[in-house]
């Protein structure tokens, strides 16, 4: 019986990143306005509430950009929106 390969290597996928991020460094080319917080569970929903309800979606293309979960029921997220609407 053959022996199934296990998963491959990351390493040649990191190097390749790392070499884009090198020589295409973060522009704000894009526009938008973010926010980062770390907060308890119940605290991170009230304020990306609160961003969806005086940044409405449809005019300020509100969004949670990202978020991961922290030891001790902590939530880092980032959100994102348009400085104005028109």
């Amino acid at each position: 019986m053959k022996k199934i390969p296990g998963p491959p290597s990351f390493d040649g996928l990191k190097r390749r990143i790392a070499r884009h991020r090198a020589e295409n460094p973060p522009s704000k080319k894009d526009h938008f306005v973010r926010e980062t917080y770390c907060l308890g569970l119940m605290d991170a929903r009230a304020k990306a509430r609160e961003w969806f309800d005086e940044y409405p979606k449809a005019a300020y293309w509100t969004e949670v950009e990202s978020w991961r979960q922290l030891d001790g029921d902590q939530i880092e997220f980032t959100m994102r929106r348009l400085p104005s609407a028109d």
